[in-house]
Protein backbone atom coordinates (compact mmCIF):
# COMPACT_ATOMS: atom_id res chain seq x y z
CA UNK A 1 0.00 0.00 0.00
CA UNK A 2 0.95 3.19 -1.15
CA UNK A 3 1.91 6.16 1.86
CA UNK A 4 0.28 9.49 1.03
CA UNK A 5 3.58 10.49 0.32
CA UNK A 6 4.13 8.34 -2.43
CA UNK A 7 0.54 8.84 -3.58
CA UNK A 8 1.27 12.58 -3.80
CA UNK A 9 4.56 12.75 -5.21
CA UNK A 10 3.57 10.34 -7.84
CA UNK A 11 0.70 12.11 -9.06
CA UNK A 12 3.26 14.99 -9.20
CA UNK A 13 5.52 13.28 -11.23
CA UNK A 14 3.63 11.69 -13.59
CA UNK A 15 1.44 15.14 -14.32
CA UNK A 16 4.86 17.13 -14.51
CA UNK A 17 6.43 14.30 -16.62
CA UNK A 18 9.57 14.55 -14.87
CA UNK A 19 12.61 12.05 -15.96
CA UNK A 20 13.03 11.91 -11.83
CA UNK A 21 11.17 11.44 -8.41
CA UNK A 22 13.71 13.98 -7.24
CA UNK A 23 12.61 16.68 -9.58
CA UNK A 24 9.00 16.17 -9.00
CA UNK A 25 9.60 16.39 -5.10
CA UNK A 26 11.78 19.22 -5.73
CA UNK A 27 8.99 20.97 -7.64
CA UNK A 28 6.40 20.33 -5.19
CA UNK A 29 8.75 21.45 -2.41
CA UNK A 30 9.38 25.45 -3.80
CA UNK A 31 5.73 25.50 -5.16
CA UNK A 32 3.80 24.76 -1.38
CA UNK A 33 6.62 27.03 0.04
CA UNK A 34 5.46 29.54 -1.96
CA UNK A 35 1.97 28.73 -1.93
CA UNK A 36 1.76 28.67 2.05
CA UNK A 37 3.83 32.24 2.39
CA UNK A 38 -0.08 33.33 0.82
CA UNK A 39 -2.16 31.50 2.77
CA UNK A 40 -3.72 32.22 6.64
CA UNK A 41 -5.56 30.87 9.15
CA UNK A 42 -7.86 28.20 9.05
CA UNK A 43 -7.77 27.71 5.35
CA UNK A 44 -3.85 27.34 5.46
CA UNK A 45 -4.62 24.26 7.97
CA UNK A 46 -7.25 22.52 6.40
CA UNK A 47 -4.49 22.38 3.16
CA UNK A 48 -2.00 20.89 5.21
CA UNK A 49 -4.32 18.13 6.90
CA UNK A 50 -5.05 17.10 3.28
CA UNK A 51 -1.59 17.18 1.88
CA UNK A 52 1.58 14.49 3.20
CA UNK A 53 3.34 15.45 6.70
CA UNK A 54 6.70 16.56 4.78
CA UNK A 55 4.60 18.38 2.46
CA UNK A 56 2.56 20.13 5.47
CA UNK A 57 5.29 21.23 7.33
CA UNK A 58 6.79 23.03 4.39
CA UNK A 59 3.05 24.55 3.79
CA UNK A 60 3.04 25.38 7.19
CA UNK A 61 5.88 27.37 7.97
CA UNK A 62 6.81 29.18 5.37
CA UNK A 63 8.82 32.85 4.25
CA UNK A 64 6.45 35.15 4.90
CA UNK A 65 5.61 37.13 1.69
CA UNK A 66 5.96 41.12 2.17
CA UNK A 67 2.61 41.47 -0.88
CA UNK A 68 0.75 38.82 -2.77
CA UNK A 69 2.06 37.71 -5.85
CA UNK A 70 0.14 37.69 -8.99
CA UNK A 71 0.16 34.40 -10.64
CA UNK A 72 2.50 35.31 -13.27
CA UNK A 73 5.40 36.96 -10.00
CA UNK A 74 4.43 33.12 -8.54
CA UNK A 75 5.88 31.64 -11.72
CA UNK A 76 9.05 34.01 -11.90
CA UNK A 77 9.61 33.50 -8.01
CA UNK A 78 9.32 29.50 -8.52
CA UNK A 79 11.70 29.84 -11.46
CA UNK A 80 14.44 31.93 -9.26
CA UNK A 81 13.91 29.04 -6.32
CA UNK A 82 14.32 26.61 -8.77
CA UNK A 83 18.25 26.01 -10.31
CA UNK A 84 17.74 26.36 -14.03
CA UNK A 85 14.39 26.86 -13.82
CA UNK A 86 12.92 29.44 -16.98
CA UNK A 87 9.26 31.06 -16.57
CA UNK A 88 8.19 28.19 -18.67
CA UNK A 89 9.37 25.16 -17.07
CA UNK A 90 8.25 26.99 -13.38
CA UNK A 91 5.19 27.40 -14.98
CA UNK A 92 5.05 23.64 -15.61
CA UNK A 93 6.22 22.99 -12.37
CA UNK A 94 3.53 25.20 -10.68
CA UNK A 95 0.51 23.51 -12.75
CA UNK A 96 1.81 19.89 -11.91
CA UNK A 97 1.89 20.99 -8.52
CA UNK A 98 -1.36 22.72 -7.71
CA UNK A 99 -3.31 20.90 -10.19
CA UNK A 100 -2.30 17.50 -7.90
CA UNK A 101 -3.29 19.74 -4.92
CA UNK A 102 -6.55 20.83 -6.58
CA UNK A 103 -7.34 17.08 -7.02
CA UNK A 104 -6.45 16.53 -3.15
CA UNK A 105 -8.76 19.15 -1.87
CA UNK A 106 -12.67 19.61 -1.83
CA UNK A 107 -13.95 22.10 -4.27
CA UNK A 108 -14.64 24.23 -1.16
CA UNK A 109 -11.59 24.40 0.07
CA UNK A 110 -10.65 25.18 -2.99
CA UNK A 111 -12.90 28.22 -3.33
CA UNK A 112 -11.62 29.41 0.28
CA UNK A 113 -8.07 29.06 -0.67
CA UNK A 114 -8.68 31.02 -4.19
CA UNK A 115 -10.38 33.29 -2.06
CA UNK A 116 -6.83 34.11 -0.44
CA UNK A 117 -5.07 34.71 -3.12
CA UNK A 118 -5.18 37.02 -6.03
CA UNK A 119 -6.90 36.68 -9.34
CA UNK A 120 -5.44 34.24 -11.75
CA UNK A 121 -4.39 31.10 -9.65
CA UNK A 122 -7.68 29.35 -10.79
CA UNK A 123 -5.79 28.99 -13.72
CA UNK A 124 -2.70 27.53 -12.22
CA UNK A 125 -4.53 25.00 -10.46
CA UNK A 126 -6.36 24.03 -13.14
CA UNK A 127 -9.80 24.68 -12.04
CA UNK A 128 -11.79 27.79 -13.26
CA UNK A 129 -13.59 29.93 -9.52
CA UNK A 130 -16.50 29.26 -8.95
CA UNK A 131 -17.13 32.10 -6.44
CA UNK A 132 -18.09 35.48 -5.77
CA UNK A 133 -14.72 37.77 -5.99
Amino acid sequence: MRTPWETFLTAVHDRGQYPTRAEAERAARVVLALLGAHLVGDVRARLAARLPETLALILLNPLQAHEPLSPQRFVRATAAWIEGATEGTAAWDVSAVLSVVADTISDDLLNQLLLQLPAGYDLLFGKPFRGPR
